[in-house]
């Protein structure tokens, strides 16, 4: 028996949106898992409704864990607090069980479909909605840095692709369409915004060629006909998918009509929904070309890997999400590893050259376009102490 003793969520006042759970066994052994958005709310979850039910049992009991957690009388079938409280803890357990095997998660999970996935960079810069407030830009924004992809995608977008491409990256994720969902609740889009918006992808075309993929991410702020006229105006640019197109992604109806009514742009959909339903009612319904999860918001890896089977089923691809923070991106690029129709692990340049190091003590390497296999037991990583001196604790026996 492998006992859990402990739980304790880590939170930092500079990083509000980030929660680390970290649990202990009887064996000496800890496992991390982290949550993102809302982590005030997670925290409560956790130390009220989940260490109840957790302390005293078998950290090796992760289906039935999943199960339990994720099959509550209110919040299933969402990414809600249930959920993302549940991911965490999700995250932990199967840190814990590579730990215990002595071997990386991506084998505890069954084994390496492949040793290194293909990366593609969204262009979030330093600091787009780990604060707690989503970052918008303005025409007067300066720079953070070298890596403020965020305003480089609007002033200079190819200099942007080219700086990427440098780099080794061949894809990359922008969405100039946003600034104008505002001024109806993105309900419609004229003629000159639509201008406006495509003119990144124009450009990063025009002088790059095929060199490059892009990606649109739409953020779900359009109603279905908006969408559609965004999705037929890139269809000449060939990107590579548009991503969460209209305003509830659990709607499997409009995304199917939006599929045809643009056939030329694949949809990508969705790291917001929480579960495996929300997913089978999509491929049911022919509404998504590729699928996206996030582990900190479908469940974690136990729903993941549930998740990726559907897809399997259905012949889609599965991409991971990663806009949010350090082990989030360890943890999904173990299954992107593992997960047999993987096809991008995305990552943020600018994160992983900053505040991600600041937080754990190890990273996944990206080098020449790929993201490449983490050594070390579990996840590989662990909260360093420098972080832990900056977070308030508190711990639940």
């Amino acid at each position: 028996m492998s006992r859990i003793t402990a739980l304790r969520t880590l939170r930092i006042e500079d990083r509000p949106n980030i929660l680390w759970l970290e649990i202990d066994t009887d064996e000496g052994l800890t496992g991390l898992g982290e949550a993102f958005r809302g982590a005030a709310a997670v925290e409560a979850q956790i130390h009220d409704q989940v260490a109840p039910f957790l302390l005293g049992r078998d950290a090796r009991d992760i289906e039935p864990v999943s199960r339990h957690l994720l099959g509550g009388y209110l919040g299933f079938g969402s990414s809600g607090v249930e959920t993302r409280a549940a991911s965490a803890v999700d995250i932990a357990l199967w840190d814990l069980a590579g730990q215990r095997m002595g071997v990386p998660l991506a084998v505890a999970l069954g084994g390496y479909s492949r040793r290194s996935v293909r990366a593609y960079n969204t262009c979030a810069g330093y600091d787009y909605n780990s604060r707690g407030t989503r970052r918008d830009i303005s025409g007067q924004d300066a720079p953070l840095g070298p890596y403020d992809d965020q305003i480089a995608f609007t002033r200079a977008p190819v200099e942007l692709a080219q700086s990427l491409l440098d780099e080794g990256f061949g894809a990359m994720k922008i969405w100039p369409f946003d600034p104008y969902a505002a001024r109806d609740g993105g309900l419609t889009i004229t003629l000159e915004e639509l201008k406006r918006g495509i003119e990144p992808f124009e450009k990063i075309r025009a002088a790059l060629g095929d060199r490059m993929e892009t990606m649109c991410e739409m953020h779900s702020l359009w109603s279905m006909p908006a969408a559609a006229r965004i999705c037929q105006a890139l269809a000449p640019l060939r990107p590579f998918w548009a991503e969460d197109p209209i305003g509830k992604m659990d709607d499997a109806a409009s995304l199917a009509e939006l599929r045809r009514a643009a056939p030329g742009v694949p949809i990508c959909a969705s790291e917001t929904l929480g579960g495996k339903r929300p997913f089978r009612d999509l491929l049911v319904a022919g509404a998504t070309d590729v699928v996206m999860l996030d582990l900190t918001w479908c469940g974690g890896l136990t729903e993941a890997r549930k998740i990726a089977a559907l897809a399997e089923s259905w012949s889609r691809p599965v991409a991971p999400h990663d806009c949010t923070g350090p082990v989030t991106l360890v943890a999904s690029l173990h299954f992107a590893l593992h997960a047999s129709t993987a096809i991008f692990q995305e990552v943020v340049r600018a994160t992983l050259a900053t505040w991600y190091r600041e937080l754990v003590t190890e990273l996944p390497r990206v080098a020449g376009g790929m993201v490449h296999a983490m050594e070390g037991k579990g996840l590989g990583t662990t909260l360093l102490p420098e972080t832990r001196k900056r977070a308030a604790v508190r711990e639940a026996r």
